[in-house]
């Protein structure tokens, strides 16, 4: 017997079906680095019942299916049928039917084991290995030389010597069903010894058994004679019980009569005691008139002491309420002197950019320099703008704050009012009474009334502070309309230069760098009008995504690779690999030293090439929109 054919299909890199002819004679398989060589020695090993997925070169046995590309989807099953010619006749009697033999191995994603046939019936891996065993072949036989093989061989040990010529021989089967059967005679020689000791505790428990019958039947007798035993007690307590019984009876009749001379004498003390009650309500009925009158009159010397304390606390409370409504009209005038300069420098300002604005149909250069000044202006002009609506929105709190200040001066003043109506009305009532509480009474009522007088005066004040302070919302606000339509401007301006910054058509890969500051004309110099070129393969011209270059060679010393100063694509990794940032005076110098497709660029937009070819002001209309990109970043 020997291979014939090799049939794979989703094995590894084999996605399709594919059949390898091993004719008589020597097969080889040429091919580069990575076409897949080691998988058809690697789909042999597997038919022929590899188990190890490290010998698969995989972290386990489903990394042998198909794991799919970028333009095929991955196989969910993978199938490898190795084909022996048998006409010899010289297969085992189990598959000796045909002149071909065909085993195969299948293996599923997900489903763990994978299965084998042997001439179409399910087989299991130890009848394959042994097939291959017979056949003096096998995953572990010599006949598969590998690298370092021939090495081992010669210094092989004795025993791993003598399994190369029993392999020779045709003898590595039987030698394989030898050891088999020898693991099942040892099995079944322990199984014999466990079934023995397993004989001789189950003698062990029967001895056991057995004492343990005697002790019940012992444990029977004994239990007999305890119950007869327990059942003469018992009726020796009943007869004991029965005459405790009759002797309690009588206890009890004597215990009966002596209640009934008890109950009488109850029943006549209860009588001399309800007399006694009637003749005692009189005196308790004044008794309690003279309490409740004593306890209405502390309660309302508590009342009044109360109540005084309860206006003190007011007067405080009115006195500090006055200070902080002072000292927010401080802060309200600071705020206008605050608002005042602001405007003034909004005026400025405005004054400043209608003379920049001036010159907006002047040359290139000019509209470039005024489009700087009114960027700075702008960044003013925004943060000025956004203090003017911080202090806007601080007065708002301010006078929301003052007026619901008011309110509580209002509502506290109502609650005065109605304490000083209750506390003259308390007087009347407690003119008869106490001097003394009435004189407190009165000198409470007058500080009150101060109380009063002091906080109707600061409710005044805090209604002018408020009047002042949204006469000077209203200046505020009128500042910042001022602000908002120079804000206006400065988006127009931001808008227009969107518009110039823009791609004219498709998205050119200008939209997708990030250049470093005082670096657009390097880069400008450097990629030209490659720079409005889009990315991806559907463009009429444009830029793909390439493998970076293993064998690039080093930019010249001193010049610094534009790469390092760009964020860009990995589709422009290669260009900008080969290109370097020099200083004006080094260029013609180290343009010398290039390489081919190497450049420089330096950062005022020169560009030499490695060809000779040197450009003096190359790049302005790509730095142009790189520079317009930067201000309208800055702007927004």
């Amino acid at each position: 017997m020997h291979f014939s054919r090799l049939r794979l299909s989703g094995f590894k890199s084999f996605v399709d079906a594919t059949e390898l002819a091993i004719e008589p004679g020597l097969t080889g398989i040429v091919g580069p680095n990575g076409c897949g060589k080691s998988n058809l020695l690697e789909a042999l090993l597997w038919a022929m019942g590899e188990a190890s997925a490290r010998k698969m070169r995989g972290a386990g046995m489903d990394d042998v299916i198909f794991s799919g590309s970028e333009s095929r989807p991955p196989r969910n099953v993978a199938e490898v049928t190795l084909s022996l010619d048998n006409s010899g006749r010289d297969a085992p009697p189990a598959w000796n039917g045909g002149e071909e033999v065909e085993v195969a191995r299948r293996i599923q994603r997900g489903a763990g084991a994978s299965g084998y046939r042997i001439n179409g019936a399910e087989a299991r891996a130890r009848d394959v290995q042994l097939l291959f065993a017979d056949m003096a072949t096998g995953i572990r036989s010599s006949g598969l030389v590998g690298q370092d093989r021939i090495a081992a061989l010669i210094r092989a040990r004795p025993q791993a010597r003598r399994q190369v010529l029993e392999e020779a021989a045709g003898v590595a089967g039987l030698q394989a069903r030898r050891h088999e059967v020898e693991l099942r005679l040892a099995a079944a020689e322990t199984n014999l010894e466990r079934l023995g000791d397993a004989t001789g505790g189950l003698e062990e428990q029967l001895h056991a058994l057995q004492r343990q019958a005697r002790q019940a039947r012992r444990y029977r007798r004994l239990g007999e004679r305890i119950r007869e035993a327990e059942g003469r007690w018992l009726l020796r307590r009943w007869q004991d019980a029965r005459a405790a019984l009759a002797e309690s009876e009588q206890a009890l009749a004597a215990v009966q009569a002596a209640l009934d001379r008890a109950t009488r004498l109850a029943a006549a003390a209860a009588t001399r005691q309800a007399e006694t009650a009637a003749a005692l309500a009189p005196a308790r009925t004044g008794e309690t008139q003279a309490g409740n009158a004593l306890g209405e009159l502390r309660l309302a010397g508590v009342a009044l002491d109360a109540e005084d304390d309860r206006l003190e606390d007011r007067r405080r409370d009115l006195a500090r309420q006055l200070e902080r409504i002072g000292a927010d009209l401080e802060r309200e005038a600071t705020l206008d002197d605050d608002a005042g300069r602001a405007l003034a420098g909004l005026e400025q300002e405005e004054a400043r950019l209608t003379k920049l604005r001036a010159g907006e149909d002047a040359a290139m250069s000019a509209a470039r320099a005024a489009l700087e000044k009114a960027g700075a202006a702008a960044a003013g002009l925004e943060a000025q703008a956004t203090a003017l609506a911080e202090e806007r929105a601080r007065r708002k709190a301010a006078r929301r704050a003052l007026e619901e200040r008011a309110a509580e001066l209002d509502r506290r003043r109502a609650r005065l009012e109605s304490q000083a109506d209750e506390i003259a009305a308390g007087q009347e009532r407690l003119e008869g009474g106490d001097g003394e509480s009435v004189a407190g009474l009165k000198s409470a009522e007058a500080e009150a009334e101060k109380a009063l007088a002091a906080a109707g005066r600061g409710l005044d004040a805090a209604r002018r502070a408020v009047a002042e302070g949204r006469q000077r919302e209203d200046a505020c606000r009128a500042g910042l309309r001022d602000s908002e339509a120079a804000l206006a401007g400065l988006r127009a301006e931001r808008d227009a230069l969107a518009a110039l910054a823009g791609p004219e058509e498709g998205a050119p890969v200008l939209d997708s760098l990030q250049v470093a500051e005082g670096c657009e004309a390097a880069l400008g110099a450097a990629m030209g009008d490659d720079l409005d070129a889009p990315l991806g393969e559907d463009a009429v011209a444009g830029w793909t995504l390439l493998p970076p270059l293993e064998d690039a060679p080093a930019l010249p010393a001193g010049a610094e690779p534009l790469a390092r100063q760009v964020r860009a694509p990995p589709e422009l990794a290669r260009r900008l690999a080969l290109t370097g940032i020099v200083e004006d005076g080094d260029g013609d110098r180290l343009a010398r030293l290039l390489k081919p497709g190497q450049r420089l660029a330096s950062r005022s937009g020169r560009l030499w090439r490695w060809d000779g070819f040197v450009h003096r002001r190359a790049g302005d209309g790509a730095a142009a929109r790189l520079a317009r990109r930067a201000r309208l970043q800055a702007l927004a």
